[in-house]
């Protein structure tokens, strides 16, 4: 049996169990017992950097790393400010600290604010362009919450949140090519939303009494042959991406590992049993591993 503070998905169960209570609570609170958030966050700044040239600046990705697991965090305190009396009326996230209540509104307001301050210490790394189109995320993070509330596609809203990253990496090392830029970018959209559409099947029973809309709902009995369309036009506007930093066909042969583990993700999942689905979500920390090698290839030898 779970620990009240800990949640269904949560991972590191046993390094989170060791904080005291209090630590706890606010270290689920930034969703810091399930890093594959961070990890999604994370990987599309990668790419835009290695694709742009950029597979030198390490110490830019670490950064970019911090940033994503501060701001992250952020997201999910806001997140879960914002919806505490929606995860109250469902199974898994009934034990979250705010709807619970171990944790009040006023001192989630503080955590995150401190969050914030970590972020914007990562922001003043960058360089003023970047710093720029950094702080155009903000409008769509603050929205992003309220999605499901009037929309069946908030994973589309997420698909542009979590993958913001791929723009301010980009400009961070350069300022050209911008369409290579938007096929990146709107192909880790398409990513995000086939991925999110899978970690909403966990929830769709209890989403339906809510009245919480997601795109798994809205796909239904077709969900996977969705998530499957998804992924395809990702790849398809990652390979236009490439094409474009180096026109060569030998270039688009960097996706086929990332081709084949969307494809595995989608021939063995099964959107009858959570637990599968939970399993296939977590799977893209690594293919975001398989697409920055891919990045990296083909921005190391793509155009100057």
């Amino acid at each position: 049996m779970l620990e009240p503070s800990l949640v269904p998905d949560s991972q590191h169960r046993g390094l989170v169990s060791m904080l005291p209570q209090p630590f706890r609570d606010f270290a689920m609170l930034a969703r810091f017992d399930r890093p594959i958030g961070w990890w999604l966050l994370f990987w599309p700044c990668v790419w835009g950097v290695l694709l742009a040239g950029g597979e030198s600046r390490w110490s830019l990705i670490a950064w970019l790393l911090l940033g994503s697991i501060a701001m992250r965090g952020a997201g999910c305190v806001l997140n879960d400010i914002v919806d505490a009396d929606l995860d109250r009326r469902v199974a898994r996230t009934a034990q979250r600290p705010v709807a619970s209540g171990r944790v009040s509104k006023g001192a989630a307001w503080t955590w995150l604010l401190m969050l914030c301050a970590v972020g914007l210490v990562v922001l003043f790394q960058l360089r003023p362009p970047a710093q720029l189109v950094a702080l155009g995320s903000v409008g769509l993070v603050a929205a992003y919450p309220f999605m499901k509330r009037i929309t069946w596609w908030p994973q589309a809203w997420l698909g542009m949140v979590f993958t913001w990253g791929a723009l301010v990496g980009w400009i961070e090392i350069r300022s050209d090519h911008l369409e290579a830029l938007a096929a990146l970018y709107l192909g880790s959209i398409v990513w995000c939303i086939g991925y999110d559409t899978i970690y909403a099947i966990q929830d769709i029973e209890d989403d339906a009494i809510v009245g919480i809309r997601s795109s798994a709902r809205r796909l239904g009995a077709r969900v996977k042959g969705g998530v499957g369309g998804f992924y395809a036009l990702a790849l398809a506007l990652w390979a236009l991406a490439f094409w474009v930093m180096r026109p060569d066909w030998v270039a688009l042969v960097a996706l086929v590992p990332m081709a084949l583990h969307l494809g595995f993700q989608v021939m063995t999942l099964d959107p009858a049993d959570g637990e599968n689905a939970l399993a296939r979500f977590r799977s893209n920390r690594d293919a975001g591993l398989v697409m920055a090698l891919a990045c990296w290839v083909v921005g190391n030898a793509g155009v100057i």
